[in-house]
């Protein structure tokens, strides 16, 4: 229901989703990089139709958030921001 409230809040899109960033900003004690919100009932739901753990599903759902913390978007970037996160995946998270 938070993800639902903060998604609606904030991105203008009433629907559940499984993690929202919110990027960060230069301040007095240097760049907040930013902060990613992750719904764990729905990273669990998700690891289990995936076959995995749900420390899994989370570590890839906090890549993406950081992903978007970072400046991507793979709403308008043609591809640019997956092919990155697969990337990422094999290299970080496909070794456990």
């Amino acid at each position: 229901r938070t993800l639902r409230r903060l998604n609606r809040e904030f991105r203008g899109r009433d629907a559940v989703t499984d993690v929202l960033s919110f990027p960060g900003e230069a301040g007095p004690e240097g760049l907040h990089l930013g902060d990613v919100v992750v719904a764990m009932p729905t990273a669990r739901r998700q690891a289990a139709v995936a076959g995995h753990t749900a420390a899994r599903e989370l570590r890839l759902l906090a890549l993406h958030g950081l992903l978007h913390c970072l400046g991507h978007d793979h709403e308008s970037d043609e591809g640019e921001m997956d092919r990155l996160e697969r990337r990422l995946r094999r290299r970080w998270l496909d070794r456990d």
